[in-house]
């Protein structure tokens, strides 16, 4: 279909009505917009998560991830720990700093709606050289002068450069608010992350000071057998040296689980070594994570929302630098007190006032107001770039955690046959070695791929409570972009508790 286009004397008719129209709403300050209205850019949104296959999610009735999404884990001391992160983390408190400051310099561009008044007051004696040309009567007097001036000064927003710079400023306030909120669910999931993977390795400590307990076992029987002149010395080496490498081990464990309680404490705002984590295994698999559909995503991820906040503002300086074209138009006013004795000041004829109007319009920049909206230009097409790969990560990082559950699922059922069967191996290895079948290097051998088999089963667990974590990060941790302030300016500020 073919648009609608005027004939060249109707588009300068069109385009001189349209600033005719602009100059008579001048007063009013309506005015025009001569920047572009803003519509948010299509993104390709998959209909399903393709790696979300067979796994089991939860159901909405079932599970609710909430803005306390942590509470889905039904461990009591995380939340206490979670609820800490609000009240005391500095990397929290930074952030909201930083959107309080976008909402006041918000205020700061808004107040562009409103005239500026100032006012002021002077007092001053005079004297009049008598040698001043041209000579008058005035020559070689002294006087005083008493002054009460007050001054308005008012741009009318004909063009939409305020207001454009306004929406502008607003749109990275809620950019900000945004950015509170993924700060906010970041440290959230850091701490999750930080507390499971010690968790994990506190199962993985008992199942090491286990293997030792049993390995003692295995000792003592060797050196038994070694007494009676049933084994070599070498058998009660080799046992040795499979208890000692195992109590090292489990000993190195330590390493890890003292970082991660370390870095608990920092989150919580706690110094280190003020902090302490109590040992407990983790045992449980994680729970099942609520479902979204993909097209959910653009709407629960705080960073989308800021990305596409931030699009809304660079669109808005569009508008601002195409404004600069057009003649800026200030009304003036001032007025006041002006008298020679002070007991006159405020009588009728020492008041003075002026009233005015004045316009300034570029006439020659040198390319400068051109290249300001390419600029602007350039920033939107780079806002709406940043925008869509924000998308696209979004949409990586669900499917990654996703394949990582399923998989790690079924990846964990086989581990633990694979346990099962090496638990069985070592049993039916030591009994051969009390019955001098075998030697003991076929019992090390069952004790080596048993060990390894049960710490991989922890591992497994370990790596898929990590991944239900990031899965939760990735679905916006039951965040909404309603939560974002339609007007910062005006709203009380938004906490870090804001659901």
């Amino acid at each position: 279909m073919n648009s609608l286009r005027l004939p060249r004397t109707g588009r300068r008719r069109s385009r001189a009505a349209s600033l005719g129209m602009c100059v008579a709403g001048m007063l009013s300050v309506v005015g025009c917009n001569v920047g572009p209205a803003y519509v948010r850019p299509a993104v390709d949104v998959p209909p399903a998560y393709k790696e979300a296959g067979d796994f089991k999610l939860a159901h909405p009735n079932e599970q609710n991830l909430g803005g306390d999404w942590w509470r889905i884990f039904q461990d009591p001391e995380l939340s206490f720990l979670e609820a800490q992160i609000n009240v005391s983390n500095q990397n929290l408190k930074a952030a909201e700093a930083q959107y309080t400051q976008a909402r006041a310099l918000l205020r700061y561009y808004r107040a562009n709606y409103y005239p500026s008044i100032d006012g002021g007051a002077s007092v001053t004696r005079n004297r009049i050289s008598k040698n001043q040309p041209p000579s008058t009567l005035n020559n070689g007097i002294t006087y005083n002068d008493f002054q009460i001036p007050f001054e308005l000064s008012y741009e009318v927003d004909v063009w939409g450069r305020v207001r454009n710079t306004v929406e502008s400023q607003r749109g990275q306030a809620q950019a900000s608010a945004a950015d509170l909120a993924a700060v906010n669910l970041s440290l959230h999931t850091q701490l999750a992350l930080s507390y499971f993977q010690a968790r994990s390795l506190d199962a993985q400590e008992k199942l090491l000071n286990s293997t030792v307990v049993q390995y003692e076992q295995a000792l003592q029987l060797t050196q038994s057998r070694f007494d009676g002149g049933l084994a070599s010395e070498v058998e009660v080496q080799q046992a040795s040296t499979q208890l000692e490498t195992t109590r090292a081990q489990a000993i190195d464990v330590g390493v890890q689980r003292a970082q991660y309680e370390h870095a608990i404490a920092t989150l919580i705002g706690k110094p280190a070594s003020s902090f302490h984590l109590s040992p407990l295994p983790l045992t449980s698999p994680p729970p099942p994570i609520p479902p979204q559909l993909p097209s959910e995503l653009l709407e629960r991820r705080p960073d989308i929302a800021a990305a596409e906040r931030r699009m809304a503002a660079a669109n808005a300086q569009i508008g601002v630098a195409k404004a600069a074209y057009y003649p800026s138009i200030f009304l003036s006013a001032s007025g006041g007190f002006q008298s020679g004795v002070i007991r006159t000041l405020f009588s009728a004829p020492s008041a003075l006032w002026s009233f005015g109007t004045s316009a300034v319009a570029p006439i020659f920049e040198g390319g400068r107001l051109g290249a300001n909206v390419d600029q602007a230009l350039s920033a939107y097409d780079e806002a709406v770039a940043n925008y869509r790969e924000t998308v696209l990560t979004g949409f990586q990082q669900v499917e990654d955690n996703l394949a990582a559950l399923r998989i790690l699922e079924k990846e964990a059922d086989t581990q633990q046959r694979a346990v099962l069967a090496s638990q069985k191996s070592l049993e039916l290895s030591l009994t051969r070695y009390r019955g001098g079948v075998t030697s003991y290097l076929e019992v090390t051998t069952a004790q080596s791929a048993a060990l390894v088999n049960e710490v991989a089963a922890v591992n497994i667990l370990g790596r898929r409570m990590t991944s239900a974590i990031l899965l939760i990060q990735a679905v916006g941790g039951g965040w909404d972009r309603s939560a974002l302030p339609e007007h910062p300016e005006c709203c009380g500020n938004l906490t870090s508790s804001s659901k």
